[in-house]
């Protein structure tokens, strides 16, 4: 429902406008107010995201630390991918950078969760995720790998015709 104030003396009212004039009221423009437009299907949409989010959680939190810990190298290096075709102006898919963000904060909220449960403080765990840091060998993003795959695959067929 939509209402509007104007400094008539008339009050109109339907189903999508009303007009509403105050009493005593130096205001001379018009009042417009759009009520909350929250619907049914909004509410059952969030429940339907609220459910995938907490199966991805029991997903992620099945996994050992270490499966953790190379999945997020995994996504970061997505991650990077993204970027890199985003700047080189390629097409991609923008939701893309959100949805691997959140997954690699989901990831990084569950490591930090174990270290809590096994009494690791602030300042420890910093140092660790330094470290960890420092551990981790540069290597090619699952995308990067699948493509490479796929392109000796090619290269594989061409040379069998020819040969």
């Amino acid at each position: 429902m939509l209402s509007l104030t104007v400094p008539t003396a008339t009050t109109f009212a339907s189903k999508s406008l009303s007009i509403i004039t105050p009493k005593s009221s130096s205001f001379s423009g018009i009042r417009i107010c759009i009520p909350n437009l929250r619907t049914q299907s909004s509410s059952s949409s969030s429940v339907v995201m609220m459910a995938k989010r907490e199966e991805e959680l029991k997903g992620i939190r099945a996994k050992t630390t270490e499966e953790i810990n190379e999945e997020i190298i995994d996504l970061k290096g997505e991650l990077l991918m993204l970027r890199l075709q985003k700047s080189a102006r390629e097409e991609f898919k923008n939701s893309e950078f959100g949805r691997m963000r959140k997954r690699v904060a989901r990831m990084l909220t569950v490591r930090r969760e174990r270290e809590l449960e096994e009494g690791i403080k602030k300042r420890l765990s910093r140092k660790l995720d330094r470290q960890w840091k420092k551990s981790i060998v540069v290597r090619p993003p699952p995308s990067l790998r699948k493509m490479q795959e796929e392109e000796k695959a090619a290269a594989a067929a061409e040379a069998e015709k020819t040969a």
